[in-house]
């Protein structure tokens, strides 16, 4: 189980024998976004002859010139007749995205057109035009452009957004610019995601478009962060020192561009990580300039932490200060005038009827309302600019009536000898300073929705023990350094007890190696000579020399977080419902108001019966603006947009923390309605690694002969049928490295078998539709055999050499622990479970039976795993499909939801949705739960949000009033109105406790 759950993580291909390649091909198994198929090579060999293939497609990059670079996109665009509806323009995508090497697809309905980006080594414009017209419309390849590594993804952090009315208005100015051409903003993280052309436009636009909306942003990566570092530059910088700096690092191989900052003592470098690394850069840095510089990496003053902090700290300071100012004005308005002395005191009168009481809570409440609230006017400002109303405008709108109204008033009675002034000053500063503590609460309770990204970023040890060897490759010294500065082939010394400080594989030592927290296996998993281990891991005993190959953001740890990043900003459908109410909301809520003062101060003019109740014409234009400047300020959509994103970031993150990695909130979503789980078998519902248990001849042969010849065929497969039947092949020899014999025109048959010319002999391996289909004869002793062993659960794999049977050969693969308790808790949660394997009836059947699975679907190709998930699908299922082979890709993409196991195949891994880091069948189950319980949250999320609205817009709007007298403070209604963003934040972050609906035995 550990070999096989770590093959998520980390691909090794091995040179020559037992010999360690020092260019050993480390690779993580962790799919980046959007989806990209890494080979097609391999892709013959995906058969079925008892189960999934579940081969290393990167065998099939073997023959690629080593530094090649990936392969280019291709941007294809289609004129498609005869689609009508977004139905047809769903089927069409659909089509499209379930060919291999789709990028991405999207249709224009009311333009007749689809655009497909695409990788050309796997699927032609031809390809995609057909699949097209397979679904009923015409299509017509219009135009196609290539598109290399010119399209980046451009990270941003926005600073300023506060509802979903925010991120529309940066999404809409960033989608508007050209050569953008999608982009995701994420109000939770505050964060934007653009994928962008770089020949159109630069990162620098992209900031500037942000900024034009009102809002700051802050550069994160352009897309090209992988070969640049910023190094901080220590010691004074003169003309002289810079051209010395700056011409020394030019001249180091790899070194692409260099920037230095003066100001800032920054030095940015561009450079092929493959040639040079931070800690030759810093090295020449420091001697070139003879000690009179150092240098060091540049504090990561930019990243999310930072930013996060420097706003809880900007918003508590502002509560504070308001704090000093609200708090006299408070006491003024509300406790002194209740206590006799004081309130002589403050009734005292200055200016005609003006008193001393309104002239301090004037003086008071102003820098309350221009200076501490001055974000609440830049901000709505900007918003009004851009015709997209936001909560600024609510708040700027309700405590300027306040306090302009009370300002006119005491004005008022200060030149007057009869008029009675009624200020509201307390309205104004009381407001600001409780949304202020309100956004403080908030972004605090926000900030531990990322905490699963930053405990795996701490998995990651601060300092690492580089081995410095002579030229003969002896150790002669070693030395401390920042974990960051390791480069590739570095020799990195791990102790007991110490973090494995990156990706890389052991040159010398034996350990073990507690590798949970990565991959979940809870047992420590034995280190020697050659074996792969993976960076922020615990050594456990005994010391390992461990050669660098991935390090940085091409770690495993570093793409998981990137994977749990990009699905914490991709959206969830039902996202769309909080963005189209915020739309409107706040346009409707500032008519509400208007039509709240109008229809209170209107309502004076009637007296008597049933109007007794109304006060006198000065006392009814006072209550109808307090009505009114509540109405304005408990409305706020905040609450709502934050009820989905926050939900998906706290479920992604746990979800990564058990083991099950989440691809965002469209996955989410999809998971709480499955009813039907489609189940691949080997390596699915058993182990995966099959042994040879039985052999029976039919040939008069040597059995050992027999197995030359058979192991001989199967060594060039990947499928886990034949390595078992190779590795058992090799307990008949002495040797250990022994050479079969040479083999001639080797073809492999997706899911039935092989064959090949061996010393002239023809030989065909595989199962009994193999063996029809090449005109093999199956006697009736075989046939017997076969019925015998199948009903053992046994696989049967048929030999014919020269058209003639010779033997057959029984391969068992245990059953998963706890497979069937899974499968019966399945039951429990209402979800059906279907088997589908290209294994033969007998043996499916068997496994079934001890599973617990009834609906089984035996001897399916992989195109008809994709078509009973299909069938599925039109039966008004939603299905998820559960696999770990190439051939269960198609599966995968065509199922609502797909699960790969994550000891599966690259192919597999991309192709899912989620992805079971652990290869623990019962994390089918926490998926599933977890993806219910994160939708209940949303779901209560929306009836809080939307309920508060509907139930606190009328009493704010004095629907009590009437009877019972009671009235709903401006400031009141606006710490409900924060409360309510905070009460929706902790509600999700509730999902942070989150446990497995049941523990399985072992």
């Amino acid at each position: 189980m550990a070999a096989s759950t770590r093959a998520l993580f980390l691909s090794c291909i091995h040179g020559g024998g037992a010999d360690v390649s020092r260019h050993l091909a480390l690779r993580p198994r962790y799919p980046s976004m959007p989806r990209r198929p890494r080979s097609a090579a391999v892709a013959g060999d995906a058969r079925e002859a008892g189960g999934s293939s579940r081969g290393d497609i990167e065998a099939a990059k073997g023959a690629a010139p080593e530094g090649e670079e990936e392969e280019d996109e291709k941007v294809a665009v289609f004129s498609v007749a005869g689609m009508t509806c977004s139905a047809c323009a769903g089927s069409v995508e659909k089509a499209v995205k379930r060919l291999p090497g789709i990028h991405d697809a999207a249709v224009d309905v009311l333009g007749g057109r689809a655009q497909v980006v695409f990788y050309p080594a796997f699927v032609s414009e031809e390809k995609i035009r057909e699949a097209i017209e397979d679904v009923g419309f015409e299509a017509k390849l219009i135009n196609e452009e290539v598109r290399g590594k010119n399209i980046l993804i451009c990270r941003l952090h926005i600073k300023g957004m506060t509802c979903t009315s925010c991120t529309s208005t940066v999404e809409s100015a960033l989608q508007a610019f050209p050569g953008v051409q999608r982009v995701s903003v994420a109000l939770a993280t505050e964060e934007a995601e653009i994928r962008y052309d770089r020949r159109i436009v630069a990162a620098n636009q992209l900031i500037q478009a942000v900024e034009e909306t009102g809002f700051e942003a802050v550069l994160i990566t352009t897309g090209e962060d992988r070969s640049r570092i910023y190094l901080r530059i220590d010691g004074v910088l003169t003309e002289r020192l810079v051209m010395i700096l700056e011409s020394s690092i030019q001249a180091l191989p790899g070194v692409e561009d260099i920037k230095v900052d003066i100001e800032l003592h920054k030095v940015t470098i561009s450079y092929k990580p493959d040639q040079t690394g931070p800690r030759d850069l810093i090295e020449v840095i420091e001697s070139a300039t003879s000690g009179d510089i150092t240098a060091s990496i540049y504090p990561e003053a930019e990243g999310r932490e930072h930013h996060r902090y420097e706003e809880i700290m900007r918003y508590k300071q502002s509560f504070l200060w308001s704090l000093v100012f609200t708090i006299p004005v408070f006491l003024t308005s509300m406790v002194f005038m209740y206590i006799p002395g004081l309130k002589d005191g403050l009734e005292k009168k200055v200016v005609n009827m003006m008193n001393i009481g309104e002239l301090l809570r004037w003086i008071l409440s102003t820098p309350v309302q221009f200076i501490i609230g001055r974000k609440f006017y830049t901000g709505a400002y900007k918003a009004m600019c851009h015709g997209s109303p936001n909560m600024d405008v609510l708040i700027a709108l309700g405590t300027n009536t306040a306090y302009f109204y009370s300002v006119y008033s005491v004005l008022r009675a200060a030149t007057s000898e009869k008029y009675m002034s009624t200020d509201f000053f307390e309205t104004s500063s009381m407001l600001i300073s409780f949304i202020l503590l309100g956004k403080y609460l908030e972004i605090l309770a926000k900030g531990k929705t990322s905490e699963a990204i930053a405990k795996l970023m701490d998995l990651a040890p601060e300092t690492a023990t580089l081995l410095i060897h002579d030229h003969e490759g002896n150790v002669v010294g070693e030395r401390e350094i920042d974990s960051r500065l390791i480069q590739k082939n570095d020799v990195i010394k791990i102790v007991p007890g110490g973090k494995v400080a990156s990706d890389g594989f052991v040159i010398r030592g034996q350990s073990h190696v507690n590798e949970s927290m990565i991959t979940g296996e809870s047992r420590p998993v034995a280190k020697t000579k050659g074996d792969t281990v993976i960076g922020g891991t615990v050594n456990e005993n005994g010391v390992l020399h461990v050669r660098a190959t991935f390090v940085g953001s091409e770690s495993a740890l570093a793409q998981i977080v990137r994977l749990v990043e990009s699905a914490q900003m991709a959206k969830a459908p039902v996202q769309k419902f909080a963005d189209q109410i915020s739309k409107v909301f706040v346009p409707l809520v500032i008519v509400l108001s208007l039509l709240t003062w109008l229809a209170w101060f209107l309502a004076g003019r009637f007296h008597g019966y049933p109007y007794s109740w109304i006060p006198s014409s000065m006392d009814r234009f006072q209550l109808a603006l307090q009505f009114g400047i509540s109405v304005m300020v408990i409305a706020c959509p905040c609450a709502l947009g934050l009820a989905t994103p926050t939900a998906v970031m706290v479920a992604t993150g746990v979800g990564a923390s058990q083991g099950v990695l989440i691809k965002g909130g469209q996955a989410l979503e999809s998971a709480h309605k499955v009813d039907c789980i489609v189940f691949d078998k080997t390596g699915t519902l058993t182990i995966g690694k099959p042994v040879v248990v039985n052999t029976r001849l039919l040939k008069n042969m040597v059995l050992r002969e027999f197995y030359d010849y058979v192991a001989a065929t199967e060594d060039n497969s990947e499928h886990p049928l034949a390595k078992a039947i190779v590795e058992h092949a090799k307990k008949l020899h002495a040797e250990e490295n022994h050479i079969w014999p040479e083999t001639r025109d080797f073809i492999s048959v997706p899911g039935h078998g092989v064959k090949a010319k061996i010393n002239d002999k023809s030989v065909i391996v595989g199962n009994k539709t193999f063996m029809l289909s090449s005109d093999i004869d199956i006697p009736m002793e075989a046939l017997e055999i076969l019925a015998e062993e199948e009903e053992k659960a046994q696989t049967c794999i048929i030999v014919a050499m020269d058209q003639e049977v010779a033997g057959i050969i029984s391969v068992s693969d245990p059953i998963k622990p706890n497979a069937h308790e899974v499968i019966s808790y399945l039951k429990f949660m209402n979800v059906e479970s279907i088997m589908v394997t290209g294994d033969n009836w007998g043996t499916a059947n068997a496994i079934g039976k001890e599973v617990g699975i009834e609906n089984i679907m035996a001897e399916a190709k992989p195109e008809q795993k994709a078509e009973k998930v299909k069938e599925l699908q039109l039966s008004g299922k939603t299905v998820a499909m559960v696999g770990d082979g190439i051939n269960d890709s198609p599966a995968l993409v065509s199922a609502d939801v797909g699960l790969a196991i994550g000891a599966g195949t690259d192919v597999a891994i991309e192709a899912a949705d989620i992805v079971l880091m652990k290869s623990n069948l019962e994390d089918v189950v926490t998926a599933i739960d977890l993806s219910r319980k994160t939708f209940f949250r949303i779901r209560m999320n929306y009836v809080w949000a939307l309920g508060y609205n509907i139930i606190g817009i009328p009493i704010a709007a004095g629907a009590l009033f009437p009877s019972t007298r009671f009235r709903l403070p401006p400031w009141v209604a606006g710490a409900a109105m924060a409360a309510s963003s905070v009460s929706v934040v902790c509600w999700s972050l509730l999902l942070r406790y989150y446990k497995s609906p049941k523990k399985f035995g072992n």
